[in-house]
């Protein structure tokens, strides 16, 4: 793309929330118009009364505002546009280059049976072009509805995309399509070409799903005599099945993927690698890194495939780099129910012994139960093989002898303790390790077993053990 100072826009719809593939293309004109120096601009696009809703609009921008793709002028709804809208049909209708059509939807619908049952596909005919002034105006003042067309001039539509290359439409392909419904509504391939020019946007960024509309609005801009901006269309985000991406592939709205713990630069960084290729083996980027590398000559015509794991890992990533402090600031924000009733020395050890085993601040959440409530249940799997019969009972009881005589509770003491104990038994100290987890955590898997002991603290260790003894082992019922 040029080296100029871009606008570029993002024009969602508000009848869901931003999920993650307008996410992604909003990303991009983002960093596009930052690296650039340029403009971001936002656009509301609700000229559907019905489905668009204000609910939608504020999930929307704080979504964006959540991924920190900030947008630099006031937003642009087309709802308040239609005085606008209006007056460039009028103008299309009085040049000649717009027509009034009184087809029925009853009618067009028929013609387009009649084509399919043919297998030829459906192409307005034209025949309202055809009308005198004197037909027109008898069908008006009878209240006869009619829509407004653009009259497709012959020859060929092409532009060049800046990932997809020279792009040419015989206009033979396009028919005269509706820029007006019937009950005066305008159409999307007219308002986008209008509200474009408006905004001096000088590349258009979106995704290839656009691309069969793009020669629709070149007719528009060049029959408005509009400058025409540069395109860029994106590869479409598919599900690990190679399906277009949906529901049905998991939570696929931002606002989820905020509610399920994952942060925004972790979001950013993803959703930059779906699609775009920055020519390394570098993954874990932040947002400068980003700005200053990202370009849309290295974004594939390949469709990207989206991999939860890859972005859980991705996340991860970047959420182990932080500081406990920082994570502590974050999930005080996320979720404050969880520093309650523990103070923030505490806390800090916590995350201290739980980081690089969490991808998510949910993660965070969930593993760190076992520092502030006794496990309600034991894992079956790791009874199995932890804890297989009578004969752990009896050797726990042993061993939380020797643990009460302890005074200084520290890591280092405690391990001592649990080698010394595993030689007079004669046993390997995995012996007695494995089945102390399971007793403080209901698990086979977590921390440091010494370190976690010291902080959970002498009294509460004891009594996990000494309750595991008396509930364990599992008996059939409870497994």
């Amino acid at each position: 793309m040029n080296k100029i100072k871009p606008r570029v826009r993002f024009a969602p719809s508000p009848t869901g929330q931003l999920h993650l593939g307008g996410a992604r293309t909003a990303l991009f004109n983002w960093l596009f118009a930052r690296q650039n120096n340029g403009q971001f601009l936002l656009r509301i696009e609700d000229t559907d009364k019905i489905r668009s809703k204000q609910e939608f609009t504020d999930q929307i921008c704080n979504s964006l505002h959540w991924l920190g793709l900030d947008w630099d002028e006031d937003i642009i709804y087309q709802s308040k546009r239609l005085k606008i809208y209006r007056s460039a049909i009028k103008k299309l209708v009085e040049s000649g280059n717009a027509y009034r059509c009184f087809c029925s939807k009853e009618k067009i619908a028929k013609e387009r049976a009649k084509a399919e049952l043919a297998g030829t596909g459906y192409l307005y005919s034209g025949q309202c072009l055809s009308l005198t002034n004197e037909q027109i105006k008898q069908n008006i003042n009878q209240g006869i509805l009619f829509s407004i067309r653009i009259k497709v001039p012959e020859g060929y539509t092409e532009f060049t995309d800046n990932i997809y290359g020279k792009i040419i439409v015989n206009n033979k392909e396009i028919d005269d399509f509706i820029i007006a419904r019937n009950d005066g509504r305008p159409v999307y391939n007219l308002v986008v070409a209008v509200d474009d020019f408006d905004m001096n946007i000088s590349h258009v960024i979106r995704g290839e799903d656009h691309i069969s509309n793009t020669a629709k609005q070149l007719t528009v801009n060049k029959l408005l005599e509009y400058p025409i901006p540069q395109f860029a269309h994106l590869p479409t985000i598919l599900g690990s099945d190679k399906k277009r991406l949906s529901k049905r592939h998991g939570s696929t709205g931002i606002q989820e993927y905020y509610q399920s713990g994952y942060l925004p630069e972790a979001m950013n960084n993803y959703l930059a690698l779906l699609g775009w290729n920055p020519g390394t083996e570098q993954e874990i980027f932040s947002a400068s890194e980003l700005i200053k590398q990202f370009s849309i000559k290295r974004v594939q015509k390949k469709s990207a495939i989206f991999d939860e794991q890859k972005l859980q890992w991705v996340n991860g990533q970047h959420l182990n780099t932080k500081s406990s402090v920082e994570i502590f600031n974050i999930i005080g924000d996320y979720t404050p129910n969880w520093i309650i009733g523990k103070d923030k020395e505490y806390l800090l050890k916590v995350i201290n012994l739980l980081k690089g085993r969490f991808k998510t601040l949910n993660d965070v959440r969930e593993m760190s139960k076992i520092f502030f409530n006794d496990p309600q249940k034991y894992n079956p799997m790791a009874v199995k093989k932890n804890w297989k019969n009578i004969s752990v009972n009896k050797l726990l009881k042993k061993l939380v002898g020797k643990l009460k005589s302890v005074e200084n509770w520290n890591a280092n003491t405690i391990e001592k303790t649990y080698r010394k104990f595993a030689r007079a038994e004669n046993i390997s100290v995995g012996k007695i390790i494995h089945p102390t987890r399971l007793a403080l955590s209901g698990t086979s898997v977590g921390p440091s077993l010494f370190e976690m002991i010291e902080l959970l603290g002498k009294e509460t260790c004891l009594r996990r053990i000494e309750t595991a003894i008396y509930k364990l082992p599992l008996k059939e019922k409870d497994k």
